[in-house]
Parts: C-alpha cells; structure tokens; sequence
C-alpha cells in the first residue's frame, strides 16, 4: 500500500545505492538521488551514463537489482499503476497512437493519470501552436513532443519526470516550455529534468545532478557547484608578463597580444587581482562558471573513455508518454 497521506518533508524521489545490471555490465552502480517535494532537479549527464536507464527503473519499466527506489511514497515497481496515476511522463521521443488526433491523445494521456486541467489544456494547445486535429501519423517529431508536452503539463499530478522534453523543438517552442516549467515551479509542482540543452536546465533547476558511469558525481544547487569550481577572468594588460605562466595564482594563463584569460580557484581571487595590478589592467572581466563549465568539468576529454558508453539494450517494448 502506498501511503498517499505522508508528509510533504518527504522527498518525491528517494534512491539509495541502486544498482541495475544488463548481464555482466553495470548501467547503475551504487547510484543515489534525492528530488525534494516542489523543486526542479536538473539531471545531467552524456549518453550512455545512466540518465535514461535511472528513469525507467523510476517508471517502474525496469526492475532494480539492488538499493532502495522510492517515488511519492511507493515503490514504482511494485506500485506502478497507482503511482502512474500521480505523475506525467514525457519522453525524448514520443510515440503516440497513428490513428488517434492529437487532442484525443492528450485526453487518454491525460484520463490514465489523474485527469485534466481543461482550461490549462486549451492553453498550452494556443501556446505551443498545436493543431490537435491532426493524427498522430501526421505529426512531426516537434509536434509529438508537443502533444507529450501539452497532456503532461495539463494533467493533474504531481510529479513531472522529463527526459530531453524539447527533443525536437525550434528555439522559439524552447522558450516556451521555459516559461510553462517555470510556471508548474511557481505552483509548487515537483520536476525531474533531464536535458541535453544546459541553458535550458540552467534557468530552470533548483539543484543539479550530474551523472557519470552509473553513479552521481555532483549535486548541489548552482550556486553550491559554483563555489567548488574557478572562476574565469579576461584582463586586458598595459604591459603583460613574457610568461604568463608567471603569474601562479591563474591557471591556464594565455596571452593573447594584451588580452590574458584564464581561470582562478574562488579563494585566490583577491590574490590573482594583486599579481595583476603591477601589469596596468585597463579591463577585467571575472565570470562565474557557467552549467557548461560545470558538466564539462566531469566531463573533459581526458577523463572520458569506453566505460563511460551503455551497450544497446535489448528491446523491451516502447513505451508511450
């Protein structure tokens, strides 16, 4: 039994040391995740490093083979039609039925949770510019993800479970999801977002989370990530140093005629401002690290290799939105 009255202290997704194993290779490995009630987690990381697979055990499509999975209070496997009842899923590639309009595919999606918003849905369809009369045959990739995105955001549940949502979107489409996450934000829905395009969970997420090779590597708001990573700085120099390499407290020192750029640690800053004032600084820009610098830095070529790629898995059936 799920306990649909427990406390809203209690996180929505709960995971501790969940591991998930296809044959001798190990997708997951001692993997733990926390999305707290009314937050936007963004959940990052390359193909291959267990994004996907981490949301169908969430979906109750894959059975866990150790740790503790728990989603609004249940467990997904053994739960999976009541707790899809509570939550709305859209995929990175939406599947929807050929025959069915896409406003009769926002409605079943929308009558197999727990119901739908009809004024909220008919403003989505105005503002994702969706025709809803169209069969799902006839629609585009954009469009499907549209379809997905519309039944999601106006059925009544509470948790949304997003894997690469925009999948398919032009920039202008783009800004509009932005604005109806931060919307559900506002209203205190709780989401998982996992994206490809990092500006994209930049301005929407509360915490981050970046995986790599089955486990989480970092997690923490932006602001957290932030202070454990450099900070870039471009000076422009009246006379720079012969080597920058000289200046000890900026690493990646490069000159580039006056111009240095490079990147200091976030408690050498007022000592790499005073190696610089001897050269005439006549600009400074210091720039907090961007999501990219963030990911990147989990992520740069040398510490990347094969084990960080998932083999195909055999097909289980498709799963719709």
């Amino acid at each position: 039994m799920i306990d649909t009255h427990e406390s809203a202290t209690q996180p929505a997704i709960r995971i501790e040391g969940l591991v998930k194993k296809f044959g001798s290779f190990t997708a997951l490995n001692g993997l733990d995740l926390t999305v707290a009630r009314g937050e936007v987690q963004g959940f990052l990381g390359p193909n291959g490093a267990g994004k996907s697979t981490t949301i169908r055990v969430l979906l109750g499509l894959l059975r866990a083979n150790a740790g503790t999975v728990e989603l609004l209070g249940g467990d997904p496997w053994r739960h999976v039609v009541a707790l899809h009842r509570r939550l709305a899923y859209v995929p990175g590639d939406v599947v929807l039925w050929p025959g069915l309009s896409g406003g009769e595919a926002i409605d079943l999606l929308g009558n197999l949770r727990g119901g739908l918003d009809e004024t909220r849905r008919a403003e989505l369809i105005d503002r994702f510019e969706l025709d809803p009369t169209k069969r799902g045959r006839q629609y585009s990739k954009g469009n499907r993800q549209k379809v997905a995105i519309v039944a999601a955001l106006s059925s009544n549940v509470e948790l949304l479970i997003l894997d690469e949502p925009t999948s398919g979107l032009d920039p202008l489409m783009e800004a509009v999801f932005q604005e109806e996450i931060a919307k559900e934000k506002a209203a205190g829905r709780t989401v998982l977002l996992s994206s490809h395009i990092l500006s994209e969970v930049e301005a929407l997420a509360d915490r981050v989370s970046i995986i790599r090779q089955g486990r989480i590597v970092r997690t923490g708001t932006l602001q957290d990530l932030r202070g454990q990573t450099r900070i870039k700085i471009t000076a422009t120099l009246a006379r720079p140093p012969a080597d920058p390499g000289d200046l000890r407290e900026i690493h990646d020192a490069r000159l580039d005629g006056t111009r240095l750029t490079g990147s200091v640690d976030p408690d050498q800053i007022n000592a790499a401002m005073a190696a610089l004032v001897p050269h005439q600084m006549s600009m400074l820009t210091v720039a907090p690290a961007s999501l990219e610098d963030l990911f990147l830095s989990q992520y740069d070529t040398d510490s990347v290799t094969a084990g960080d790629a998932v083999p195909r898995q055999a097909p289980t059936g498709r799963a719709r939105p």
